[in-house]
């Protein structure tokens, strides 16, 4: 992606560890903890860089993923309501996929009470910007719908609907603001399990 930024530095965003399923009468989306194989997950994103800061969706299971990491650097997470899930205008049901691939063939639709893919795309690149423009290096846990409309606001080709729905958790991508363009690049997370 091409612009012009007045900062070089660089974003690691960290779609969430794997989380417990979502159950009638369970935690609502806001609340919905890790499972015990997601809170592993997080312990071995302790071989990432050292960031100058850590922000996550407030989403419990986004801040779970990213609390380790700012632990071990002695950095508060900080939760910031911009980094939150896409607002599908959905209510959760078993054929939730055939909708979202509707979205995601028409990213300008929104349902009622709901937010178009093609805002969330701008909420994200905002929101990533100007936390880039406020921190050199910063770490960043968010959702697979927010992060994969992060990647298609940054310029990378082929993000579609399979790409989001097969996206791994957690996954890294990292972000790199140089002046006078963004690169992304995806962390391997076995990479990151080998730092240890």
């Amino acid at each position: 992606m091409r612009g012009r930024w007045d900062f070089v530095g660089w974003v690691l965003l960290v779609r969430h560890a794997e989380a417990e399923i979502p159950r009638v009468g369970g935690p609502d989306e806001y609340h919905r903890p890790l499972s015990a194989r997601g809170s592993a997950q997080a312990q071995r994103l302790l071989g990432l860089p050292r960031p100058d800061a850590v922000f996550s969706s407030p989403y419990l299971r986004a801040v779970q993923t990213v609390q380790p990491l700012a632990d071990a650097f002695g950095l508060a997470v900080r939760t910031d309501h911009e980094l939150r899930e896409w607002d599908s205008g959905l209510a959760p049901k078993p054929d939730y996929a055939r909708y979202y691939a509707e979205s995601w063939a028409e990213p300008g639709f929104a349902r009622p009470g709901g937010e178009s893919l093609a805002r969330l795309t701008e909420r994200a690149v905002a929101v990533l910007t100007r936390l880039a423009g406020e921190f050199e290096r910063v770490v960043v846990g968010s959702h697979g719908t927010f992060v994969a409309r992060a990647l298609v606001g940054f310029g990378v080709v082929g993000v579609d609907w399979e790409l989001s729905r097969s996206m791994p958790m957690p996954a890294i991508y990292r972000v790199d603001f140089g002046g006078d363009r963004v690169t992304v690049a995806e962390v391997e997370f076995e990479a990151v399990e080998e730092a240890e």
